[in-house]
């Protein structure tokens, strides 16, 4: 695995997590469209982990593995919990744009 991560070369995970963190920020700051919010929030943690992963295995040491584990197990608790929150307001709402979701304040 080392002698891949030497071929591609650690800047190039660099840049392409920048990438996929961007896209995932550009995602969360003008969508409007809760599941896109959502799906953009997934794809800046997977970046995230990647760059994790590509550490590790760089430094061989297998701690930023098991730790992406560990968050991707959370992850998965969250996106399950998000959409049974969201199948909910759209039940109620009929929408679940974030606009209609302001109105909900207490």
């Amino acid at each position: 695995m080392n002698n891949i991560l030497n071929q591609i070369g650690i800047e190039n995970y660099i840049f392409l997590c920048v990438i996929l963190f961007c896209i995932g920020v550009f995602g969360v700051l003008y969508r409007r469209n809760a599941i896109i919010v959502f799906m953009s929030i997934e794809i800046m943690l997977n970046a995230v982990n990647l760059l994790f992963v590509a550490f590790s295995t760089y430094h061989q040491d297998a701690q930023g593995q098991v730790f992406v584990f560990f968050s991707m197990a959370v992850a998965a608790a969250e996106v399950a919990v998000g959409l049974a929150i969201l199948v909910s307001i759209f039940r109620n709402l009929g929408s679940i744009t974030i606009d209609n979701l302001k109105n909900l304040k207490g």
